[in-house]
């Protein structure tokens, strides 16, 4: 049985999330993407919490609200010296049980607030994290977040290590898995050999419930039961791993180098013969994704480990559709073409993998379709996204179709 999992969500109890998430927003639209599995997120803030506890039906670990299954999960934010440099670690947390994630959150309130902010911060490091959490409980599962994004990750340009053994120390025994974050991808991660003995997982990471955000990327497992259990050896061990479902890593925040506020961005290579300046500015540009992994990296592009677990990099279909409209992705025009085709397939997922092109003609314009298959393929090109701006879809020498056209 094929599941997709997306693990790394947020409530509207996080800063920057969208107020409207609830466990109904939640579970209607991941089953309209095509989830399996979702992170609760948040699950050590105390209103947030609450609300689970009252609504989630539990089953082996895995609890279930309107059809949706959630699996209990949690950012926290970790901001700290060492070595003389300011760290700024996000790590995610996966927990078997309500009481297992009370007793964390207890833990935690010993050592500040947990009360503000859904992703709380704290000012210990990340071998205490571990050490205390696997003393609650040997089956949580941490997992450091979005690895290299450049102000809040394990390998970040800003404030991260070059090690993970120099971040988590002895206790990076515990660590048997890494988010490779929307800037990066697998294949980009293959080049490091350090990584080899850690899965690879992708979740979202989301801050709102909508199907262009929730579920952008997620990990895809064969498992004959679904429960905690399964999900987590999967992780740990890569067993009944299937894939992982990726943005393209140029659509991601911080692929390339650069500064919003100049709306200047940089290749490697670029920043390079730049000296790392903003010849807008004069000032250090902030270093993406792509250039950090080149500097860590002991292979050349293009080599796969063994073991290594497959992944398909995907735009998300509302992204697709408002392209060939001209609409945002919320509009009305949008949503009506998206509705038409999940009603016909049932969900997102179906149709970005599995939708044959001969019936999406029947209800697309062929423009749409061609996106979808060249999506499929991975084939799509972008515009690289840097410095907090999203990439985005560029066609050469063509331009969008306007209005909707046929769609019956």
């Amino acid at each position: 049985m094929m599941i997709f999992t997306d693990l790394h969500i947020h409530s509207a109890h996080s800063r920057a999330t969208s107020k409207d998430i609830t466990l109904d927003t939640l579970a209607k639209y991941g089953k309209i993407k095509g989830i399996s599995v979702l992170g609760t997120g948040d699950f050590t803030h105390p209103e947030w919490f609450k609300n689970l506890k009252a609504k989630l039906a539990e089953n082996e670990g895995i609890y279930e609200y309107e059809g949706m299954k959630f699996l209990l999960s949690t950012e926290m934010s970790l901001m700290y010296s060492q070595d003389g440099r300011g760290r700024k670690i996000h790590n995610v947390i996966l927990a078997p049980s309500f009481e297992i994630a009370e007793q964390i959150t207890e833990w935690l309130k010993t050592k500040g607030r947990v009360d503000y902010d859904g992703r709380p911060i704290f000012g210990f490091t990340c071998p205490e994290l571990v050490e205390n959490v696997m003393s609650i409980s040997k089956d949580c599962v941490i997992i450091p977040a979005h690895i290299w994004t450049p102000h809040f990750s394990l390998f970040g340009s800003l404030s991260g290590f070059d090690r993970i053994e120099d971040c988590f120390q002895e206790k990076t025994k515990h660590i048997h898995a890494l988010e490779t974050g929307l800037s990066s991808d697998p294949g980009m991660n293959w080049r490091l050999s350090a990584l080899d003995r850690y899965s690879l997982v992708s979740f979202s990471d989301a801050h709102s419930y909508w199907p262009w955000r929730l579920g952008r990327e997620c990990c895809a497992f064969d498992l004959k039961k679904i429960n905690y259990d399964t999900i987590t050896n999967a992780i740990k061990t890569r067993k009944n791993f299937s894939f992982t479902l990726e943005f393209f890593p140029e659509e991601g925040k911080y692929h390339f180098d650069g500064h919003r506020n100049c709306n200047f961005s940089s290749s490697p290579e670029e920043t390079k013969k730049l000296n790392g300046i903003c010849p807008k500015c004069k000032r250090p540009l902030t270093i993406g994704v792509l250039n950090r992994v080149e500097e860590l990296a002991d292979r050349e592009p293009g080599f796969r480990p063994k073991g290594a677990v497959d992944y398909k990099s995907l735009m998300p279909l509302s992204e697709l559709i408002s392209f060939v409209i001209g609409n945002d992705v919320y509009t009305k025009k949008v949503w009506s073409v998206y509705e038409i085709l999940i009603e016909r397939f049932g969900n997102e997922f179906a149709v970005l993998l599995d939708a044959s092109e001969t019936e999406l003609r029947k209800l697309v314009k062929d423009k749409l379709v061609e996106l979808i298959m060249k999506n499929r393929a991975g084939k799509l090109k972008l515009e690289p996204g840097y410095d907090g701006v999203y990439g985005h879809l560029i066609i050469e020498k063509e331009k969008k179709e306007e209005g909707l056209g046929r769609f019956f």
